[in-house]
Order: structure tokens, then sequence, then C-alpha cells
């Protein structure tokens, strides 16, 4: 029987179109800094080439220095002084794009019912954010941060999806068999990869990314509904 869930939270917990997510917040983005003199193509680039550091990161330093030594090769040294502009736009503007996201109940509801069992519950987001954006994710979720025993941060992980290696660590740090452990996403690359360590997998489809197309029948698969049916049988 299971021991610990692990759940993805953009597309998953938090229903959302990723491009139009993206998309939206990277105008915010751009519109904040470009007074500062950024300009927007060319930092929009720039997070993204430093997003691609994160996702190549080898564990030899944290995501957070992984992507600011990437930035700042391709925007100058001098950019690490503005790191207390990005901390503002996401304390202070990121919320804006809440709007960008949509909203589902039974997201709680589920995280309780596994709780309630007595099972460990695990947020195992990329790790590409700060941890002031990804709080407020999990809140736009209609969660509360304290409702997982650890949840994923640009600060506090040295690998990202879908490095098998990030699900090694929250394994081992958790004391946790990978066959006790079912993790839950919405992207068949960055989530069902957990499947390689010898995870348990379920697919949660409202919001399917599958940039592969692959056969999703060999996971199994479907929305809230079908993830609650199959807890039941494992918990």
């Amino acid at each position: 029987m299971l021991k610990a869930v692990f759940f993805d939270l953009d597309g998953t917990l938090l229903p959302m179109d990723q491009d139009v997510f993206v998309k939206g917040y990277f105008k915010y983005l751009a519109t904040m800094l470009a007074p500062h003199g950024y300009a927007p193509d060319k930092l929009i680039q720039a997070v993204w080439h430093g997003t691609e550091a994160m996702i190549r990161n080898d564990g030899s330093r944290t995501n957070e220095e992984a992507f600011w030594e990437d930035f700042a090769k391709l925007m100058g040294p001098e950019s690490l002084a503005d790191k207390p502009l990005f901390e503002s736009f996401y304390r202070d503007e990121f919320p804006r794009a809440k709007q960008f996201c949509g909203f589902a109940p039974e997201a709680a509801e589920v995280v309780d019912f596994i709780r309630e069992a007595g099972r460990r519950v695990i947020l195992a987001t990329n790790p590409i954010f700060p941890a002031v954006a990804t709080e407020q994710r999990i809140r736009w979720a209609g969660l509360d941060p304290d409702r997982f025993e650890r949840w994923t941060t640009y600060e506090n992980c040295n690998y990202s999806k879908p490095n098998p290696e990030y699900y090694r660590m929250l394994l081992d740090e958790a004391g946790l068999s990978a066959e006790d452990c079912l993790m839950v996403g919405n992207d068949t690359g960055d989530d069902m990869v957990a499947e390689t360590l010898g995870m348990r997998v379920f697919l949660l489809t409202p919001c399917l990314i599958n940039k592969k197309n692959e056969d999703i029948s060999r996971w199994p698969h479907g929305g809230f509904a079908e993830l609650t049916q199959y807890l039941k049988e494992n918990l």
C-alpha cells in the first residue's frame, strides 16, 4: 500500500494552459522591468535560457545559483544587483497572473483525503520558481502550503524535472522507498519519468501535456474522480 503521494502543481492541482500562463506572466515581468533598462525580448530570452540551465542542473549547485549564473552571462554581471527587482516582481506583480489559471476544488479535497488516511503528501512541483511564487500558486489552488510536508523551489533544489535525480532526491530526503510512493502529474515527460525509479504514477488528464504524443493507456490516468478511486484502492 502507498505510504506517500507526490503531486505536481501547475496543470495538476492548479489547472492551467501552460502556454497561456507563461505568456501572460512574462508580459507582466517585461512591463515591470522595462523602465530599468531591460529590453523585453532580450529579457524573456535570458529568462528562458536561465530556465534551461536549471533543467540541466547536475546537482552541483542550487537551481537559484544555476539560473542567476546563466542569466548574468546573457544580461551582464551587473544584472545580479537587480535580484531585488525580481523578488519585488514575484511579491507584488506576479499575483496578477492568477487570472491565467483555473481552479479545481477537487484538488484540496484529494490532498485532504490522503492526509486523513494517514499518508504523507509531498508537492513535487518543478523547482524553477522562487519560493514566494510557488507559495502563491499553492494558494491559488485552494491549498495551504502547510498541507505538504515538503514543497520544492529553486532555492531548495539542485535538480529539476524531467531529471529522475529530482525524484530520487525527494525520496532520499523523506526516507521513502520508490515502490511505496505515487507521483501524480499532468505531463507525460516531466512527471511520468518518476516511474523509472520504481514509483507508481497517475497521469491527471484535464490539463494534459503530452509533447511526444505517447500512448497514455500505459499509465493509470483520468480526472480527479478516477484519481480518487485509484487512491481508495491503493491507500
